[in-house]
């Protein structure tokens, strides 16, 4: 029996960590945490960046950092030392962070990012035997790199190292300050003045790091960004910087906060990408670049069959994520914002945050809101798109006093935002989705088709067009609509809702049972939605099981108490009476009285 041959490599490592940590975390915690969190990002990580250096791990107070040459190593160990010691001049010795380094360079076991063998065991090892802020290098290192750098080597002798077999001989780092000016980060590319932030959320998408170790794959991490970059731009709510603004700070350390003031954007996505064999990892985070805070992290680990097929599946993947972790992080900010203070985006922001909540009281302030964004630019369609579906929601859930009155309303808002963009894959939507409630499924249907090439990635657009197939009596060809948009954000709030329509087109499909296991999983989510609850009883019903079918539409009639035959169908968009009917029967049968 062969045995699968472990990965190796040849690599420079560089080992980290605090003097004293226990002693300052029991002294301040949370102050020593957010010290070594600030040190890491503004002088270790950029350290790295510029000498080609891998982070492969943090452990607690430590890191362990991987290079390809024993020079860059060294380079990058020496530069954060001098930024850490010219950092510390003007403190107390209570309120100096010191660190020591070792290096090594040595055989690797490679297990996926990690690494493992005596080669990080010997770094380990220096490192702790290394002067206070001091840097110690085996002799391995010594020799790749003497004479290389501006740097003195001292011999320490052949050490005895914990668990090392044979003694190690070790050399520690010497340096003259004036060889070394610390630096935060590498030079933007331009000297330019802080730009003001547009009135929608606004990103700028990096040049993902090709950490294949072949510049040879350069094409795939760059072709990845590229089409995230061309993706986001069609959704119309957000301010995407340009390719070539972006890439301008290809290769350089990155001070997010100084991208972001530079570029005139509130968020930054960045990410690496990985790829060995036959397989490929990307990495991907979104970034609120004035606070430095991660909104949103994901990895996605592909093997690469059709490598433009994997491309493309993991763009839209991060598109379909990154587009509504945007829409949540600007309705969290616009929640701390005075409201007396808002200008047109703000309302519209706040607006969709009382959207989201499906509550009576909420709906009826996000329908106020989004009047007032139209009042304050009349010119943008977010506020009328808000309206449209704030009233479609007020008729679904049985808040309005007239339905033919709500889905008026709710037309006239959509066709004026429709009028203002045709190209606004959002207004199309909104707008379909009020054709759906008129009957006008044809019309609806090409709309949606519409919408989606506009935005292939806009979930809304894949949801609604299932809602119109299912409401048009085409139950069986909805559900893949509904499974692209679970695909496409699979984390997104509104998932239960996808879930939901999924098993009402199912029940007009007929496929009852699982209908019932679609409607399960929309109240795993959320079960404050009423809707589901009565497309249960009307399953269970069908099915002939009356008694399960009466207790859910008790359920139902906890949440909508009230409810009768006649108001479910106002509220059902429908077209064909025959889909109609037999919904409707179904609750009378379980017990929902006719008015």
């Amino acid at each position: 029996m062969l045995l699968a041959r472990e990965q190796r490599r040849l690599a420079a490592i560089m080992a980290a960590d605090v003097v004293g940590y226990s002693r300052l975390m029991e002294r301040d915690e949370s102050g020593t945490l957010e010290r070594l969190k600030e040190l890491r990002r503004r002088h270790f990580e950029p350290a790295l960046a510029r000498n080609g250096g891998r982070l492969v791990k943090l452990t607690g107070d430590g890191a362990l950092a991987e290079f390809k040459s024993a020079v860059d190593a060294v380079r990058a160990a020496v530069e954060f030392q001098q930024a850490i010691a010219d950092g510390n001049g003007d403190r107390g010795g209570d309120d100096r962070m010191v660190f020591r380094i070792g290096v090594h360079l040595g055989d690797l076991i490679v297990e996926g990012d990690d690494l493992y063998g005596d080669g990080v065991n010997i770094a380990a090892r220096l490192e702790g035997l290394a002067p206070e802020g001091g840097i110690l290098l085996s002799r391995a290192v010594h020799d790749a790199m003497a004479g290389k750098l501006a740097i003195a080597l001292h011999d320490r002798g052949a050490l005895a190292l914990r668990n090392i077999a044979q003694p190690v001989q070790a050399f520690e780092v010497a340096w003259k300050a004036a060889d070394w000016p610390a630096r935060e980060t590498a030079p933007a590319p331009a000297s330019t003045p802080p730009m003001s932030l547009p009135d929608k959320p606004s990103i700028a998408v990096l040049a993902f790091d090709n950490m294949s170790g072949d510049p040879g794959q350069e094409y795939f991490s760059d072709g990845i960004t590229e089409d995230i970059i061309a993706s986001l731009s069609r959704h119309h709510g957000i301010f995407v910087i340009a390719r070539n603004s972006s890439f301008a700070y290809k290769g350089r350390a990155r001070d997010i906060g100084r991208i972001g003031r530079e570029l005139g954007v509130r968020y930054v996505l960045e990410g690496s990408v990985r790829r060995a064999g036959d397989r490929v990892r990307i990495t991907a985070q979104l970034i609120e670049a004035e606070r430095a805070s991660h909104i949103w992290a994901e990895r996605y680990d592909r093997e690469l069959a059709d490598l433009f097929a994997v491309q493309d599946e993991i763009t839209r993947s991060i598109v379909g994520t990154v587009a509504p972790e945007l829409l949540e992080a600007e309705m969290q900010r616009v929640r701390r914002l005075d409201p007396r203070s808002l200008g047109a985006w703000e309302c519209a922001m706040r607006a969709q945050w009382h959207l989201a909540r499906l509550v009576k009281e909420d709906n009826a302030e996000a329908l106020r809101l989004a009047m007032q964004a139209t009042a304050l630019d009349p010119g943008a369609t977010l506020g009328f798109n808000i309206a449209a579906f704030a009233q479609l929601y007020a008729v679904t859930y049985g808040w309005c006093a007239s339905t033919p009155q709500a889905v008026l309303a709710a037309w006239q808002s959509a066709s004026q935002a429709v009028a203002l963009d045709s190209r606004d894959a959002v207004s199309q939507t909104a707008l379909a989705a009020c054709e759906v409630f008129m009957g006008r499924t044809d019309d609806a249907i090409a709309r949606l088709r519409t919408a989606i090439d506009l935005n292939p990635n806009f979930t809304w657009a894949h949801g609604n067009l299932g809602l119109a197939l299912a409401s048009a009596g085409r139950g069986d060809e909805a559900v893949p609509s509904f499974e692209e948009a679970l695909r496409l954000s699979p984390r997104d709030q509104f998932n239960f809702l996808w879930h939901y329509l999924t098993a009402f087109a199912l029940f007009v499909a007929g496929r009852y049972e699982q209908a019932l296991a679609s409607g399960e999983r929309s109240l795993r989510e959320n079960a404050s939605v009423p809707g589901v609850f009565r497309l249960r009883a009307a399953c269970l019903s069908e099915l002939g099981r009356l008694d399960e079918a009466k207790a859910a539409l008790a359920d139902y009639l906890r949440l909508v108490p009230g409810a009768t035959v006649a108001a479910t169908r106002a509220q059902l968009p429908l077209k064909r009476p025959e889909d109609l009917d037999r919904y409707v029967q179904s609750l009378r049968r379980a017990g929902l009285p006719d008015s």
